[in-house]
């Protein structure tokens, strides 16, 4: 699993330097800019069960942190990649046990956005896909009296030989986004996004030869940060 998020990260860290290097010759005024960022998720796991009912999940406040590039693309118009650090998940109660899922995930969101003049900062809009890739995770049970958990593995196919206590996800995610926002002249900006998963990360249980599951991450979140 470290081979792979290592390949991923300097993957990302590789095609970041590139654009650098090749936006390196433009007018100071188009040159891009380098944020860092960080904020809080409210995330939620939708969909139906392996029944076929709906989820009846509640949201979990979680977080996210990470950096991300303004390139200019034309006139008020910039792409905007990033790499983010962030925890999705949800909360069930059934009957005294309430079961909370948290997923981390290296997240890779690819916008375009609009920013625009508004007083003496900008105005922010964007959109776009993201990739994000399981690292972890942890499934907590809580009955009143005592708390267990148990670590997340991600498989796509859960085997009949697999241990049935040990929760399992798809290791990738991936969906839309779009957010809004403001930049002030000083450089500190703030933004809400809603993010909607677009596959599905329940896998697939051999035991269950007519399983129905449909599990996606939904989500919002605000976000703080500065622009260099």
């Amino acid at each position: 699993m470290k081979t792979h998020v290592f390949g991923l990260l300097f993957s990302v860290l590789l095609f970041l330097l590139s654009v650098s290097i090749a936006t390196a010759q433009m007018p100071a005024r188009a040159k891009m800019s380098f944020g860092i960022l960080g904020g809080l998720n409210l995330q939620n796991l939708n969909g139906k069960d392996y029944v076929g009912d709906k989820l009846e999940n509640d949201i979990i406040p979680a977080f996210h942190a990470g950096i991300n590039l303004q390139i200019p693309v034309t006139q008020e118009f910039y792409f905007q990649p990033g790499l983010l650090f962030s925890v999705k998940g949800a909360k069930n109660t059934e009957g005294h046990v309430t079961n909370t899922t948290r997923i981390s995930y290296v997240e890779l969101p690819l916008n375009l956005m609009y920013k625009g003049r508004l007083g003496s900062g900008y105005i922010l809009l964007g959109f776009g896909p993201y990739v994000g890739y399981g690292v972890g995770g942890k499934v907590t049970s809580e009955d009143g009296s005592a708390d267990v958990a148990h670590d997340i593995e991600f498989k796509n196919v859960v085997e009949l030989t697999d241990p049935q206590t040990t929760p399992y996800f798809k290791r990738l995610d991936a969906g839309g986004n779009i957010f809004f926002g403001y930049e002030m002249a000083s450089g500190m900006f703030f933004h809400v996004n809603a993010q909607l998963g677009m596959i599905e990360i329940n896998p697939e249980y051999k035991i269950l030869p007519n399983d129905k599951s449909a599990v996606k991450n939904t989500g919002f979140g605000l976000s703080l940060g500065y622009r260099f």
